[in-house]
């Protein structure tokens, strides 16, 4: 979350990216707690070029950059009042308004899916709000939008959900090179959010293709693949700039590539790992890929199909970091983006499940999925878990005698002071 904010404030009003003062400003809030923070960030530097490292991309720091400055300008019209508010970039409006701007984009974000799921998908209005409600309940997402919101997973949602409903517009008006070029504009912002999230230009490309091979106009198919391409990497061409300056080469940090093993050897643990897993973590999420598959499959589905090439891109890209458990963060994070694919295959399974056993037993099934969620979020809070895995059976012990006597605190808690709710947890 501090890098992500000191791109942010580092632009606005350093105008450089020298990140040692917003470093150590925080640090300074919290030195017990930041130790690891800051032997990695403040006592090291990149070798190329002597600055502090940075490993987060900037998008996130653009996209609320708006917000920042309206907190800045309304900052400085409370000091022209008698205010005491620091003008810094640093004081509780600066950090309040990077927050609620990520969660304004996760909230857009949704929207945008649940828009997909009834135009594109052909998916009631009703299913399509159950999925899309479902998947915010009973997913990480809920903890990255309102506990955690400066890390870039929200706006990552909102980054990936726009670039799929601009490639579904497009593809449904049949539309020219300038609603194409959009789309790869809006992939090109998705992987300045997470670069990882550059890989979900698989819809388009995919969609692209496997309407070209259905109907034989490859030439158009590849006028429109190559404009999308080029729009993403015009609009990536900041991040290029600011590796340069950071590291010295137009790349990632090899303190970043060197843990890289692109054979992907944690592939399926990333999914299935017990402690670690995404589906253990989310069980709805297994849901939704299981009825993403029968779609594409037996629906022949090339819409799905995108999907599913896309999620796999995910699978394969967060299995070939050393780092794969993401240990001591709340769920599989990485996936967060891929909310939009999973929303895909959860309104079909909810639109199967409705017509199989009714209303009341699909959202039954939908709420204890979301108490699961939640339930571990309350754990985590309060430190109830170890916060490096899932240990078995005491957390599934623990959802059912330790979380129901504290709901109540933790819900006050993340209502009143979610900091301490996250740092002091009883």
């Amino acid at each position: 979350e501090i890098e992500y904010f000191a791109y942010l404030r580092s632009m606005a009003f350093d105008r450089d990216l020298e990140f040692g003062n917003e470093y150590r400003h925080f640090h300074e809030r919290d030195p017990e707690g930041l130790a690891g923070f800051a032997a990695t960030f403040l006592e090291r530097r990149e070798p190329a070029t002597g600055r502090h490292i940075n490993f987060a991309p900037l998008g996130s720091a653009l996209l609320w950059s708006p917000f920042y400055l309206v907190a800045h300008v309304g900052v400085l019209a409370a000091r022209a009042a008698g205010s005491a508010v620091a003008a810094d970039g640093f004081s509780a409006p600066y950090v309040a308004a990077a927050c609620y701007a990520s969660w304004i984009y996760g909230g857009l974000g949704l929207l945008l899916i649940h828009d997909a799921l009834r135009r594109f998908a052909g998916v009631r209005d009703g299913d399509a709000a159950w999925a899309t409600i479902a998947l915010l309940y009973a997913s990480p997402l809920l903890y990255y939008m309102t506990i955690a919101p400066a890390f870039s997973h929200a706006t990552s949602v909102f980054a990936v959900a726009a670039l799929v409903w601009t490639t579904l517009d497009a593809r449904a008006r049949a539309a020219g090179l300038g609603r194409w070029a959009l789309a790869g504009a809006l992939g090109g912002v998705a992987a300045l959010v997470r670069e990882q999230d550059a890989l979900f230009l698989a819809v388009p490309l995919g969609l692209l293709l496997l309407d070209a091979v259905r109907t034989r106009e490859l030439a158009a198919a590849v006028r429109r693949g190559a404009v999308t391409v080029l729009a993403a990497i015009v609009v990536f061409v900041p991040q290029l700039l600011a590796y340069r300056a950071l590291n010295g080469a137009y790349g990632p940090s090899r303190l970043v590539t060197r843990k890289m093993s692109y054979s992907s050897p944690h592939f399926l643990e990333v999914l299935f790992d017990p402690g670690h897993g995404l589906f253990v973590w989310a069980p709805v999420l297994l849901l939704a890929v299981a009825a993403l598959l029968v779609v594409a499959v037996r629906r022949r589905d090339p819409v799905a199909g995108a999907l599913l090439l896309a999620l796999l891109l995910q699978a394969w890209i967060n299995g070939s970091v050393e780092s794969w458990t993401q240990a001591g963060a709340f769920g599989s994070r990485r996936f967060v983006g891929a909310t939009v694919v999973f929303a895909w295959g959860l309104a079909a399974a909810v639109s199967a499940l409705r017509a199989r056993v009714g209303a009341v037993p699909c959202a039954a099934a939908l709420v204890l999925f979301a108490w699961w969620n939640v339930s571990l979020m309350i754990q985590f809070g309060l430190r109830l878990m170890d916060r490096q895995r899932l240990e078995w059976p005491r957390v599934a012990v623990s959802q059912v005698t330790e979380v129901p006597p504290r709901a109540a605190r933790a819900a006050w808690l993340f209502l009143t002071d979610r900091e301490r709710l996250v740092r002091e947890g009883r």
